[in-house]
């Protein structure tokens, strides 16, 4: 961005504009700014959402889908003929953590689109912090994940799910959720500052997400997989997060599940979000 002056007339000459450089935004604004800029590019994306509902059909639809079709193909198979709801009480916590890799994805296209239709390139001339333009595409996408969560919830208490702890234990197991769910976000994000379509950011979050939904624990428990896969899942973090979400909601030891899930969100977050927001910073 810049910033005209007048430069002072010498003899013979009109005054003339004279551009100087606006120095970096992400130098001078504080926090108070910066959470003013994030409250309102966060207020324009989900002025984006009134005008386009459809864009919440995934997040209305995935979890009633995903919840009947998971438990009537896979429920019998995995807990024996007739004990369907009995797979709901494992199948729910599991897809709590496929819902936020889901929801997720939709943050890379939206800032690759956002990119092709020119608007980050206008964002980007603006005096603000680089990084809030993202972090409001963060904060709405929390907002669906929630929405999703809440509806899965739903779904799964009509089909027999049983929650036996306390409603601070479930805030938590959401909470943990969405922590894990952000923190992919920036890497979607990354992906789609890097490619150049929405078609192929998701084909590349595709490739991130299917070994990591299908090589864990969230349909099926890993005592029948290979011994290579089990180990796989052993250290895969959604696996972790959905044995913490069980443990949450059915109870039992959760710590160190709860603490892989910590520790991989803030690993991810560190690495993926300086690169990303320097990736947005110097894309041309």
């Amino acid at each position: 961005m810049s910033t005209a002056t007048l430069t002072k007339p010498e003899s013979g000459q009109r005054p003339g504009p004279r551009t100087t450089s606006a120095p970096s935004a992400e130098g001078r604004i504080g926090l108070r700014g910066n959470l003013r800029h994030i409250g309102a590019l966060a207020r324009r994306n989900a002025l984006q959402i009134k005008q386009d509902p459809e864009s919440m059909f995934d997040v209305l639809l995935m979890p009633i889908v995903f919840t009947l079709l998971f438990t009537f193909v896979f429920g019998g198979a995995v807990e024996g003929n007739g004990n369907q709801s009995a797979y709901v009480n494992y199948l729910v916590p599991g897809l709590m953590a496929m819902m936020g890799m889901n929801v997720s994805m939709a943050v890379g296209s939206g800032v690759n689109e956002d990119f092709q239709k020119g608007v980050m390139d206008r964002f980007r001339t603006m005096p603000i912090a680089r990084s809030s333009v993202l972090v409001a595409k963060i904060v709405v996408e929390i907002g669906r994940m929630l929405v999703a969560f809440s509806i899965l919830l739903i779904v799964g208490w009509i089909m027999g799910l049983q929650i036996t702890t306390s409603p601070l234990e479930v805030l938590a197991a959401v909470g943990l959720s969405i922590l894990f769910g952000a923190s992919l976000m920036w890497i979607f994000i990354l992906i789609g500052l890097t490619v150049k379509t929405a078609q192929a950011v998701q084909g590349m979050a595709m490739l991130v997400l299917m070994p990591l939904q299908f090589g864990s624990s969230i349909m099926a428990k890993p005592d029948t997989m290979p011994g290579w896969l089990q180990t796989f899942t052993d250290y895969n973090p959604i696996s972790n997060l959905a044995d913490a979400v069980r443990g949450l909601f059915r109870g039992g030891p959760v710590a160190h599940d709860v603490w892989m899930v910590l520790a991989w969100s803030a690993a991810i977050t560190l690495v993926t979000a300086p690169v990303a927001i320097r990736r947005f910073r110097n894309k041309t």
